[in-house]
C-alpha cells in the first residue's frame, strides 16, 4: 500500500503536539500573573465617595486616632463606620459651609446615613475579625497600608488569599507591641526578630492556615 502522509507529517505532528502543550502552559501562566495583578485586584485604585475624605488630612495632618471614627475595632469583627454625627462632632465648627461637605450636613439634617462605598470587600465567604488581629499584635497599617499618607483611601495589598496565608504561616513576623497598634508611622527596632518572637509568645500568637479559620 502506498504511503499516503510525506514523512514530514511526523516532526509536524510532534511540533503541533508540543506547541499546544507549551501555548496551554503559557495560557495558565499569564492568567495566573493576570488574577495577582492590579488590574485584576484594584490593588492601588482610589475608590470614589460620596465625599471625599482624606485619611491624609484627618490622621496624618491633625492625628485623629483609628479608634475616634472606628470604634469597635477593639471588640469587634467589623471596625465599624463613624456616624454622622461623630463628623458633625468638628464640622459644625470646622468648614460649617464647605459646599464639599454638603452630603455630611444633608445626611445630619435627615438622619440616612452617608453610603460610603467599602475599600477593602472581603467575599462573602470569608470571614476576618478585626479584634482578633488587633489583640494578637497586627496593627492596622499592616492590611491598610500608611493612610495617613492616603489623600483618598485605596488597597494597598491585593487582599487575595495567598497574601492572607503568608502571614498566618509567619505571623511572627508582623506582630508588634500593641502599644504600637495605631501608630501607622511605627518601624521594627533593630533587634526586631527577638522582640516580634517575645511579643508572639506573651500574646499566644499560632499559625492558623486551617481553611475553617476564614472559610466557615
Amino acid at each position: 500500500m502506498p504511503q499516503i502522509f510525506h514523512h514530514s507529517t511526523n516532526t509536524l505532528s510532534r511540533v503541533t503536539i508540543f506547541g499546544a502543550v507549551f501555548a496551554l502552559a503559557a495560557l495558565l501562566w499569564l492568567l495566573a500573573m493576570l488574577s495577582r495583578s492590579a488590574y485584576w485586584t484594584r490593588q492601588t485604585e482610589v475608590v470614589e465617595q460620596p465625599v471625599p475624605f482624606s485619611h491624609a488630612h484627618h490622621v496624618g495632618g491633625i492625628g485623629v486616632d483609628c479608634r475616634y471614627c472606628h470604634t469597635t475595632v477593639e471588640t469587634a469583627a467589623f471596625a465599624g463606620m463613624p456616624p454622622t454625627a461623630t463628623c458633625m462632632n468638628c464640622h459644625s465648627q470646622i468648614w460649617a459651609d464647605s459646599p464639599m461637605l454638603e452630603p455630611v450636613r444633608q445626611s445630619f439634617r435627615t438622619g440616612q446615613p452617608i453610603r460610603w462605598t467599602r475599600v477593602h470587600d472581603l467575599p462573602d465567604f470569608v470571614y476576618f475579625d478585626h479584634s482578633i488581629h488587633l489583640a494578637k499584635g497586627i496593627g492596622c497599617s499592616e492590611c491598610h497600608g500608611r493612610v495617613d499618607r492616603m489623600p483618598l483611601m485605596f488597597k494597598s495589598e491585593t487582599l487575595q488569599m495567598e497574601w492572607c496565608l503568608r502571614c498566618h504561616r509567619h505571623p511572627e513576623q508582623r506582630v508588634r507591641p500593641r502599644a504600637q497598634l495605631f501608630d501607622m508611622a511605627w518601624s521594627p527596632p533593630a533587634a526586631a526578630g527577638a522582640l516580634r518572637a517575645q511579643l508572639a509568645s506573651e500574646y499566644h500568637v499560632e499559625r492558623m492556615t486551617d481553611c475553617t479559620v476564614c472559610h466557615r
